[in-house]
């Protein structure tokens, strides 16, 4: 009798998940034991680190799977920690029993990397970034968003998790998730988030491809990479070790800033990158009760550098959309609380939402491309 209650446990067990790895505590090999006498289970759980944060959310996901078995009456559970040899399985079961490697650049991978550039700082990319990566979490899709902004990263304040540290199984760690985006941040790794990164060139490279390959990202239907201003290392480094990675030029309306827009445009095109529009942020906007929209910047400069860009690649290269200047974005970045869900009716909230419906098909076909299901 016990036995048959032991499998039904274990059968309920299977459909609770890892909080952070998201798959079955039973796939990872985290449920050691289980017994039963009398009404009472008790089930042994490996954590697959000590100290792990999510002790307390599976102490309860393990009591309740457990009690829905009705000859359970009370449930204890019993936490352990989990051996390198026990570690390494799970790493292996993430990586798909491959060694350490860029899921992204895969032939067989289904996620859009898009890289957010601009030609020089101040143009509000990252804002740009964290919304659009928080419209598409909105909106039902699997998103990444990696800070490769090395000596300027600022996408966890953004996002109101500063300061905050991602659990880490040797040298595989998952990512932070806030509003459904998982996210990496060199500044996750600092000793103190106040300290510069003074990396050179070929570090640079390394570092990249170590957040990128190191992370357990899970499917992702987009990953989005906050790159840093300009035309430099981190630019060159995505083309090379994603070379799939497409491009999204962020500009101002200032039509002088198209030139420089541009050449963040030209060194994604030499590498052979898909540039798949421009955005134009702090665009012209309507001041309450008044008719007359305010151009604090200018206008043209999205037109100009959509214009440029088109020339250079020879396709059309579309301006995707207008953000209009709004306090709420700028105070959403300082707060941690992105303006497409902190006030989803102002005009830049529906700006970025017209700018997702352009950038979710999918113009790339899935004919011969392997789908990983099974029967």
């Amino acid at each position: 009798m016990s036995e048959s209650i032991i499998t039904a446990i274990s059968a309920e067990l299977a459909k609770v998940s890892d909080p952070e790895l998201h798959r079955p505590i039973t796939e990872l090999g985290m449920v050691e034991r289980i017994t039963f006498d009398s009404g009472r289970a008790e089930i042994s759980i490996l954590l697959t680190i000590n100290g792990c944060p999510m002790r307390d959310r599976l102490n309860k996901d393990v009591s309740e799977a457990a009690l829905k078995i009705s000859e359970v009456k009370t449930v204890s559970v019993i936490f352990g920690v989990m051996n390198d040899e026990q570690r390494d399985r799970v790493k292996k079961l993430l990586r798909g029993g491959r060694e350490k490697f860029i899921p992204f650049a895969q032939p067989d991978s289904l996620t859009r990397v898009i890289g957010i550039s601009s030609g020089k700082g101040g143009v509000g990319k990252s804002s740009v970034t964290v919304n659009l990566a928080v419209a598409l979490a909105n909106r039902g899709f699997k998103v990444g968003l990696l800070d490769a902004d090395v000596y300027g990263h600022s996408i966890p304040r953004a996002l109101g998790i500063e300061g905050k540290r991602p659990t880490a199984i040797d040298q595989t760690f998952i990512p932070l998730e806030a509003f459904g985006v998982k996210t990496v941040s060199i500044e996750m790794f600092k000793p103190d988030r106040a300290d510069p990164v003074a990396y050179r060139g070929p570090l640079l490279h390394r570092v990249l491809e170590q957040l990128l390959s190191d992370a357990y990202w899970g499917d992702l239907d987009f990953l989005l990479l906050d790159l840093p201003p300009g035309t430099g290392d981190i630019a060159i480094s995505l083309g090379q070790l994603i070379p799939g990675s497409e491009i999204l030029v962020v500009t101002t309306p200032q039509v002088a800033a198209a030139e420089v827009a541009e050449r963040a445009g030209r060194i994604a095109h030499q590498l052979k990158q898909q540039i798949i529009g421009v955005i134009e942020n702090m665009s012209a906007y309507l001041p309450d009760g008044s008719t007359e929209r305010v151009a604090l910047f200018g206008e043209g400069g999205g037109e100009e550098t959509s214009r440029r860009l088109s020339t250079l690649v020879g396709a059309d290269v579309p301006l995707l959309g207008k953000i209009p200047f709004d306090i709420a974005l700028r105070e959403g970045g300082d707060s941690g609380n992105p303006v497409v869900l902190a006030k989803p009716d102002s005009a830049a909230a529906l700006e970025f939402e017209a700018i997702i419906d352009l950038l979710t098909p999918r113009k790339k076909s899935l004919l011969g491309v392997r789908l990983g299901l099974s029967t």
